[in-house]
């Protein structure tokens, strides 16, 4: 039977960091997304795209105890690579769950994340709703919320960066203790914006986050971003902390002044590229099986 999922991609996250040693994201999911399909095929059994992907439909059929019978599987993605919008978490969370539902069962968004880590930091947008989790052990998972209607304009600052080879920084742990203060300050923020649906208060948080990882992750004109964006009526910005986007962040009744700032941060910010308006939601699977065009949740 065919079996189609989809995940979606992020704008970089709303915080990242540590508290007391504890490297932590919360996840920024958007309406772009990464799709995997499996097929039965007897002849020419796994054919897949991207070495990550490969492992990942490996690693699903040891945990499932079961082997390749012969399928095909495709990718098609909506996200760039090496940008931060975790194209890398969304290919490999789709792959796991595909190759589950073709073996007639469900992996809790709990075991994707296992599997997911094994292979590489992982990005949580796999997860129902917003969560706040461990991109690098998994040691923490917590749910905080539903998406905020939000659109957010994601530009590239240029460049490609490695999330593995990133998180293997010798002088990360350093640098991330010393922005602990603001992290915790933007986390709860954040976390309180979303209790209350203030985009407000998220922006405000998400914000303080991005200029905080200057100093581990560079991200030339973001200071100009973010006043301009402020000028237009967005209310923050956030970023990719380990990857080259910078989300700027408009409540939905502002959505009329976007292009005014999309024009002006293209003219005042050189070598910064404008790539996409798009919706802040909540994360989670979908699946479409056998004949059905419907769209289902997950879990």
């Amino acid at each position: 039977m065919r079996v189609t999922v989809k995940a979606p991609g992020s704008c970089g996250e709303l915080a990242q960091g540590t508290i007391n040693g504890n490297s932590f994201l919360i996840t920024c999911p958007i309406d772009l997304y990464s799709k995997v399909t499996v097929m039965p095929n007897k002849d020419i059994g796994i054919v897949t795209i991207g070495h990550k992907v490969a492992t990942a439909i490996t690693k699903t059929l040891q945990f499932l105890k079961t082997t390749n019978d012969g399928f095909h599987v495709s990718v098609n993605s909506e996200l760039p690579l090496g940008k931060g919008m975790a194209s890398s978490s969304a290919d490999i969370s789709a792959a796991c769950q595909c190759i589950a539902l073709s073996r007639g069962t469900l992996l809790s968004p709990d075991e994707i994340a296992d599997i997911a880590l094994s292979i590489e930091p992982t990005d949580g947008i796999f997860y129902p709703g917003i969560i706040l989790f461990d991109h690098v052990k998994g040691h923490l998972r917590r749910y905080l919320g539903h998406a905020i209607p939000m659109h957010i304009l994601i530009f590239d600052v240029g460049g490609e960066i490695d999330t593995l080879h990133f998180n293997q920084r010798s002088d990360l742990e350093k640098l991330n203790h010393s922005k602990e203060l603001q992290v915790k300050q933007a986390m709860n923020l954040i976390i309180n914006g979303l209790t209350k649906n203030d985009v407000s208060l998220l922006g405000k948080g998400a914000t303080i986050s991005a200029l905080a990882n200057q100093k581990i992750l560079y991200k030339p004109h973001l200071e100009e971003i973010i006043d301009i964006g402020l000028s237009w009526g967005a209310v923050g910005v956030n970023v990719a902390h380990s990857g080259t986007v910078v989300g700027v962040l408009f409540p939905v009744n502002k959505l009329s002044n976007c292009p005014a700032c999309i024009e002006e941060i293209n003219r005042c910010c050189t070598g910064v590229k404008f790539l996409h308006t798009v919706n802040f939601i909540s994360g989670g699977l979908m699946k479409q099986e056998g004949d059905s065009h419907e769209w289902e949740q997950c879990f």
